[in-house]
């Protein structure tokens, strides 16, 4: 029986990732992934064009 109290914690399974525009707008925003998963790219409205552009996967904002 261990009296220390503390508990290892687990991964998450998803993370919280920042989207940019690859139009050039400097538009961007935040979605969830996959941990396991490869970066993300997808086709989304940006405003600031008015049409559907494609986003990048920037960087890790973090885990959820």
């Amino acid at each position: 029986m261990s009296s220390s109290g503390t508990v290892a914690k687990s991964k998450s399974k998803t993370i919280l990732v920042k989207m940019v525009s690859q139009a050039g707008t400097g538009f961007s925003f935040n979605t969830k992934r996959s941990r396991l998963r490869e970066k993300l790219t997808l086709l989304h409205y940006d405003p600031v064009v008015r049409k559907k552009v494609l986003f990048v996967e920037q960087k890790k904002i973090r885990s959820l």
